[in-house]
């Protein structure tokens, strides 16, 4: 008989499966020329087996972001409790920053042809709003593991949280826009290299 924590790991593929499949051949066709027919067959399941995991392909793309941040907060909570918050912080981000299960984006600089599908598909409002609505779980999940590792409430957890999302934000507006091409490794490195010295004016 099938485990409980099996069946779970099962549904955890699947739904990272479904995402991946969405992004991807988003990024291929453009936003307009996927049906969610599509993404269900590119990771191999029914129609149905999509739709019960998600209302749509803008939240299967979003999941996949929300993925992420979920496993930097886990990452955090596992960092060794003696450990200074920022080196936690920036060792659980390191684990878990490669974009995408083709390499791309992480500590690779982005292809061209990726990169300009990405930024198409986020210029589309359905895809916008759901990733704002991962922005913010994934922002209240990491400032919870924040107040947990730190033993503090308020505003102190929320207030790293929010800053380490900012740095994020600018980062990948970054990476969507620098010319030649940089790795999201190197700019989230930098972003927070910046708000560690306090923001400082470049010389």
């Amino acid at each position: 008989m099938e485990s409980a924590g099996l069946r779970e790991r099962k549904k955890q593929e699947t739904r990272i499966a479904l995402s991946w499949a969405a992004v991807r051949l988003t990024v291929e066709r453009g936003y307009g020329n996927v049906r969610i027919e599509d993404i269900a067959a590119e990771a191999g399941v029914s129609l149905r087996t999509f739709r019960n995991y998600f209302s749509s392909k803008a939240e299967a793309i979003a999941a996949r972001h929300v993925e992420r941040q979920l496993q930097i907060s886990a990452e955090l909570r596992a960092r060794p409790a003696d450990e200074p918050l920022w080196v936690a912080i920036r060792a659980a981000i390191e684990q878990h920053l490669t974009l995408g299960a083709e390499g791309r984006g992480g500590h690779e600089k982005p292809d061209e042809q990726w990169l300009a599908g990405v930024r198409l598909m986020m210029t589309e409002p359905a895809l916008l709003g759901e990733m704002a609505k991962a922005n913010e779980a994934a922002g209240g999940e990491l400032a919870a593991a924040i107040a947990e590792r730190t033993n503090t409430s308020g505003l102190y957890p929320q207030l790293v949280a929010a800053v380490v999302g900012a740095a994020a934000a600018a980062a990948t507006a970054e990476w969507l826009r620098a010319d030649p091409p940089r790795s999201m490794a190197e700019l989230m490195a930098e972003a927070l290299d910046r708000v560690e010295a306090g923001l400082p004016e470049p010389n």
